[in-house]
């Protein structure tokens, strides 16, 4: 395998990633909401963290930076539309952009809807999404408006089918409680929500997870205009 990528639990129900790149031993910290899990998985590995990546400005990605800095030297990427909301950045980049975890190359992609400037870092078989789409669900539309969200979950929609989506939170079990409720007739959304049980009983992550299940699965990603998925997010909002 090309590289290697740990989910690490942080917070109450937050992920934090960690992507090395197996050829030339250069590894990324995707978000950071909290320092020990971090730190402990690097030096379970015996990895040097050498990039932060971060998709927005929400204390529960960044809170975690100051002491991961203090045991650390990484060189720290955001959105340069968001700078003065992010931790001081190395590295301000935009959509379209192209970011180096030494060998592997990461496309940042707009995702902007839970927060204006929001972004997600695309890579060779892997999505880092942060709070825009989560398994069977999608962020809360905070700062953009329900045209923007839809957009920008479209954009995720279209990565290849066989991406793994590595997703900010454990919101699976809620999430699917909820679709089950939009389409209680659907098979595939009540094997789904078998599994994410199962896996949660066992306090297994459900993170990452494949987009073709996400396409097939997540009532978000099946919207098929804003005004659709802006009735859906409205109902998870008030379920």
């Amino acid at each position: 395998m090309r590289y290697e990528i740990l989910t690490l639990p942080c917070l109450a129900d937050n992920y934090a990633f960690l992507l090395h790149d197996t050829a030339t031993e250069t590894t990324a910290l995707i978000d950071a909401p909290e320092a020990a899990p971090v730190l402990a998985a690097l030096k379970d590995k015996g990895w040097k963290l050498d990039m932060v990546l971060l998709t927005h400005h929400h204390w529960d990605h960044v809170e975690g930076l100051p002491g991961i800095l203090a045991e650390t030297s990484p060189e720290i990427v955001g959105a340069a539309k968001d700078a003065a909301r992010l931790p001081a950045l190395d590295l301000a980049v935009n959509e379209g952009d192209m970011v180096a975890v030494g060998g592997l190359q990461g496309r940042v992609i707009d995702v902007s809807g839970h927060t204006v400037n929001h972004i997600a870092f695309a890579f060779e078989g892997a999505v880092f999404t942060g709070d825009s789409l989560f398994a069977m669900g999608c962020g809360r539309v905070f700062e953009g408006d329900m045209a923007m969200m839809h957009n920008s979950l479209q954009k995720l929609a279209a990565l290849p089918a066989e991406t793994m989506v590595y997703s900010g939170h454990e919101y699976s079990l809620a999430n699917a409680k909820f679709a089950a409720a939009q389409m209680p007739e659907d098979a595939a959304i009540a094997a789904r929500v078998a599994d994410i049980e199962r896996l949660r009983a066992a306090n297994i992550p459900t993170v990452p997870s494949l987009l073709s299940l996400e396409l097939a699965t997540n009532p978000f990603l099946r919207a098929r205009d804003a005004a659709e998925f802006a009735k859906i997010r409205t109902a998870k909002d008030n379920f």
